[in-house]
């Protein structure tokens, strides 16, 4: 058992919705993604045994520990890898530091970490929950050890994580996690630019399918390693549509907008992340009265988007539902990481 329990650290962090620009941006390309208002939560404590507790219910992870110094090594399940390898990057990084924070002199090279987490929405859904998890546990740890880092300090080690765990990914969902609100954003967080954006009416639907990101990743990159001129041309042509869109969201030309998301959509199709699914609910938001409507994320499941004027908004979700998608009530453009 874990003894001598101090203080309490809570953080929490937003799930992420993307815009525009999926897959475009794992190659250099701008995106523009926003931040919801569910939430992941983390609870963190120090203890006084060397060791690692995550207890996760909402990804079946309970009681899960192992000694610090076999963090990162073993099997890992899937739902601890991107909280347990954050860990191990932030003690790799500060273990210099992070003795002198301990009142009790005689345990200081032997102090553990216990960590739980909540989520407001299922892991399921795509909103980038492994990602928040991992700015919540970079937080959390700063925050118990009383060590200062700024947020793009917080973004490097979020995504040295990502890419220890997955091997690629560009981060626009760690940046959403950490900044909150709504961003322009550039692979590896070379760019990292708030939106001034005050409305943005968008209608979530859930596939009802789980999206294996990884994977997709993995196979359309695999499309452009046999197909790069073409692909190359697909993703300028994303890239193009990001700018405009960024332009348009920052005057609020929300028409403008939808058709931007309509292109967007073209070009994923092409790519073949879509589904049937996810086509069947963006058409019928289009055909209810949406500006725009196209898939949010990887593809291949999770959700999609429709931007709805007011007058059409109750019309545009019943299509959704009657195609079978679910309607989440989101609230997007939300605030960042913070201390709870």
């Amino acid at each position: 058992m874990i003894k001598n329990m101090k203080k309490t650290i809570t953080i929490s962090a937003p799930g992420k919705l993307m815009l525009f620009g999926e897959h475009a941006v794992v190659y250099g390309k701008p995106c523009i993604v926003t931040s919801v208002n569910q939430r992941i939560s983390i609870k963190a404590q120090k203890n006084d045994e060397p060791i690692f507790v995550l207890n996760a219910p909402d990804v079946e992870i309970n009681n899960y520990s192992k000694p610090l110094s076999d963090l990162g090594n073993g099997e890992i399940p899937k739902g601890a890898k991107f909280v347990e390898f954050a860990v191990l990057n932030f003690l790799e990084k500060y273990r210099s530091v992070i003795p002198a924070r301990f009142a009790d002199s005689a345990r200081r090279a032997n102090a553990g970490i216990q960590l739980e987490t909540v989520a407001q929405f299922k892991s399921t859904f795509g909103f980038g929950s492994s990602s928040a998890s991992a700015v919540c546990t970079i937080k959390a740890l700063a925050e118990l050890f009383e060590i200062k880092l700024t947020e793009k300090e917080i973004f490097d080690l979020a995504y040295k994580t990502v890419l220890d765990v997955q091997g690629l990914g560009s981060g626009f969902d760690l940046a959403a996690a950490i900044y909150g609100g709504t961003l322009y954003f550039v692979t590896g967080g070379k760019t990292i630019q708030p939106l001034a954006i005050s409305h943005l009416p968008l209608i979530v639907g859930y596939t009802g399918v789980k999206a294996d990101t990884a994977t997709i990743v993995k196979e359309v990159k695999a499309r452009f390693e046999k197909y790069p001129k073409l692909l190359k041309n697909i993703y300028d042509g994303i890239a193009m549509i990001v700018k405009e869109a960024k332009i348009a969201l920052e005057k609020n030309d929300l028409e403008k907008v939808g058709q931007l998301m309509n292109l967007n959509q073209g070009y994923l199709e092409t790519l073949g992340v879509s589904s049937e699914k996810l086509s069947a609910m963006i058409y019928a938001a289009r055909i209810a009265g949406a500006y725009g409507a196209k898939l949010s994320g990887a593809g291949g499941g999770d959700c999609m988007i429709a931007l709805a004027p007011s007058s059409k908004r109750k019309a545009i979700e019943k299509a959704i539902e009657k195609v079978g998608g679910k309607v989440l009530e989101v609230e997007v453009n939300t605030e960042g990481v913070k201390l709870t």
